[in-house]
């Protein structure tokens, strides 16, 4: 069984993620629809456009990940880049947005489905869903996600078999599919597959339902204000804050890990 401690969190105690759950095979064929009919332009559209962008969170060697959804900060992908005016090298925010929103319904109607049937009844809990690759061989460095009003839930759609896994404080945590792993994830950690094989799971952020949804609300919309500024592809997902520091260490008496770190 597994075990559960303040980072490594029980997905039971989540109720609302079981819509997620109980239509994995629905969203992971949605996913494998896409990539096996989407056309060259669709696709390139997509990891261009729909990704969020990190220009923090390093890998070694050369190996990638590949990220890109439909929902950031509580918004479906195209409001999200009227909102923010965003303007892309190749579209400019009236196209991108159009494009965005003309995929979600080709290919994504029943995980959208599952979003806004979640957010009706949850008080918009669910921030940002997007598909998450890791391709064969990636090692990301450590690194945290700042925001402590956020939990992380993974649930697995593509888990190949063998070396493929979270590093998270003193843990190695597995995928499994049809089955979601909860981390907080500002505690650091660091991915990795060692396989042959993508890995590629759904990414669900959502606020603790614990905190005031009006203080965690103020919370992210001055994170993302800063994080657009900063990097406007990044969504509002990733920031400069995400890169490790040597208090987070020390925090979460890590202190040993510092040394390790460097090692790698």
């Amino acid at each position: 069984m597994a075990m559960f401690n303040d980072y490594h969190l029980n997905p039971m105690q989540f109720t609302f993620l079981n819509s997620f759950q109980d239509n994995w095979q629905v969203i992971r064929d949605e996913f494998t629809s896409f990539i096996n009919q989407a056309s060259t332009e669709e696709l390139a559209f997509t990891y261009n456009v729909l990704g969020p962008k990190s220009q923090t969170i390093k890998t070694k060697g050369k190996s990638k990940y590949s990220a890109w959804g439909i929902l950031f900060q509580g918004l479906f992908i195209e409001e999200y880049i009227r909102c923010h005016q965003i303007q892309y090298p190749d579209y400019g925010t009236d196209t991108a947005s159009e494009k965005a929103l003309a995929l979600r319904n080709k290919y994504f109607a029943n995980l959208a489905q599952v979003i806004a049937d979640v957010n009706l009844v949850n008080d918009n809990i669910i921030r940002n869903v997007y598909f998450g690759t890791f391709h064969p061989g990636l090692d990301i460095k450590l690194h945290v996600n700042d925001n402590p009003h956020m939990n992380r839930g993974y649930l697995g759609l593509i888990v190949p078999e063998g070396d493929v896994a979270m590093k998270i404080c003193h843990e190695q945590l597995y995928w499994h599919e049809g089955q979601f792993m909860v981390l907080d994830h500002s505690y650091p950690h660091c991915p990795h597959n060692y396989t042959n094989y993508d890995r590629t799971v759904l990414v669900v952020d959502f606020f603790k339902p614990d905190k005031s949804r009006e203080e965690v609300i103020a919370f992210e919309q001055e994170q993302v204000r800063q994080r657009m500024q900063d990097n406007p592809f990044s969504l509002g997902v990733f920031g400069k804050s995400d890169q490790v520091q040597a208090e987070d260490f020390i925090k979460y008496g890590l202190a040993h890990q510092l040394e390790w770190d460097k090692a790698l």
